[in-house]
């Protein structure tokens, strides 16, 4: 410990530093102990947040391959797609359908009669009871509001308006009041009818059959069209149910056309979720490998080297990914039997050509080997998903870190509040002596002046 120094002021005694030096080397020892501890803690805080990360991006790349369904991935392709397009979901059956499109879907458009006085044109008073897709809504009309421009607002802001929209088209022979329904087939189909009022408000009544004073701009229409040779109809231009698993999207109608749509095994989207998923296996491996390291010649050593968590983790994921899947044909059945292989370092490496010939080979047979019941990403996907959950190692070791901080905080509180007493302590014995070294060098100066004063003896 080095020596304590005080420069001499006043009494001699410079007691502010002496103080401060003498507290200092009583709270050393005891904040550098608790200094290492909240080193400790707060680097394996950070580990432990570096090991939920990484299982946690682990975890979402397993999603894409953890089941058979998000695996497998299927497409459509089609001989013109200027006529449809097509997708294909996983649930989708390989197989090639002959499609026509004959007819689209279409919402129905009606437009008054014009109105000369323009938008201002008052109309009639009176009660607009207006249907669609079976849901029907009214709305009152009275004066001032019973002219166009009143009426088209009125429709727009309608409680229970389940979608009708009403605009005005000013033209050459007046205004016209065109009512829009937003939904598409013969399911959307408009019905307006009137009540009450002036009687001016039947210009607007559209009621097939009975009255009809609105003109159809455009049919509420069903798409129709035939596939293999039967009829199916829509009321939207997308078809999701006529061929499992795919959806058709309707561009354009040609009578005679027969587009082709192919469903097939997509062994490109899938080996891309493979790749992703072998890079972030990696990453999470690395990542591990990163926090239990030790370099022999620097002595440097990761925050959870020898950490059981951390070993019980690892030694899981090596034993899932080297487990073959049951039921599974011993050429498709585990990883390395599809080309992919573990390294010394515990890293996957993929082998391109093997992956590939696999999936040409059994695409389904990879697929129930990856995302089966007791697949591969599945066991991966359980073992990633047990320290993360609630109550899990993770989360209970980051509890537990948490609370040791918090504990080396309350003892640097109460070392503080030590010291503070042990300050006051020492400054109030160095007061009192100070006090009384001056009382004594007081006393010996006046003593040294009393003896100088004494007569001196004769020589």
């Amino acid at each position: 410990m080095p020596g304590i120094q005080a420069s001499g002021v006043g009494s001699g005694i410079d007691t502010n530093s002496l103080v401060s030096q003498l507290v200092a080397a009583e709270r050393a020892p005891q904040e550098r102990r608790l200094n290492r501890s909240q080193s400790q803690v707060d680097a394996q805080i950070s580990a432990v947040g570096s090991l939920r990360g990484a299982l946690s991006g682990l975890q979402s790349a397993l999603s894409s391959v953890r089941t058979t369904s998000a695996f497998q991935g299927r497409k459509a392709e089609v001989s013109d797609d200027s006529i449809l397009t097509a997708t294909a979901a996983a649930s989708a059956a390989n197989g090639r359908y002959n499609v026509e499109v004959r007819q689209l879907a279409s919402v129905q458009r009606l437009a008054s009669g014009p109105f000369a006085s323009g938008a201002a044109s008052v109309v009639g008073t009176g009660t607009l009871s207006i249907t669609v897709a079976g849901t029907a809504f009214n709305v009152a009309i009275a004066a001032p509001d019973n002219t166009l421009t009143g009426i088209r607002d009125a429709i727009n802001g309608a409680a229970g308006n389940p979608g009708v929209q009403a605009t005005l088209i000013q033209a050459v022979d007046g205004a016209r009041l065109v009512l829009t329904s937003s939904k598409s087939g013969l399911v959307g189909a408009v019905r307006v009818t009137t009540s009450g009022g002036d009687g001016g408000l039947d210009a607007l009544v559209y009621n097939p059959g009975v009255l009809s004073n609105l003109s159809e701009l455009s049919p509420a229409r069903d798409a129709e069209v035939r596939i293999e040779g039967f009829t199916v109809t829509s009321a939207t231009n997308v078809l999701s149910e006529a061929i499992e698993g795919v959806s058709l999207s309707l561009r354009e109608a040609e009578i005679g056309t027969t587009v082709q749509v192919t469903v097939g095994t997509d062994a490109a989207q899938t080996t891309d979720k493979i790749r992703k998923f072998v890079a972030d296996y990696n990453t999470a491996v690395g990542t591990m490998a990163q926090l239990r390291r030790f370099d022999a010649s620097t002595r440097e050593k990761g925050p959870l080297l020898g950490d059981a968590m951390l070993r019980t983790i690892e030694s899981r994921l090596r034993s899932e990914t080297s487990k073959p899947t049951e039921g599974v044909a011993a050429q498709y059945s585990s990883l390395s039997a599809i080309g992919i292989r573990t390294g010394a370092d515990g890293k996957l490496t993929i082998d391109e050509t093997r992956l590939t010939a696999a999936l040409n080979a059994d695409f389904d047979a990879v697929g129930r080997m990856f995302g089966g019941e007791q697949g591969v990403a599945t066991r991966l996907y359980a073992a990633v998903d047990l320290p993360l959950q609630t109550g899990g190692q993770i989360t209970t070791r980051s509890t537990d870190l948490q609370s040791n901080k918090r504990s080396i905080e309350t003892e640097r509180e109460a070392l503080n509040q030590r010291m503070a007493a042990v300050e006051r302590r020492y400054r109030a014995q160095f007061v009192a002596m100070d006090k009384l070294l001056a009382q004594l060098q007081s006393t010996g100066n006046y003593l040294t002046q009393q003896l100088d004063n004494l007569p001196k003896p004769a020589r």
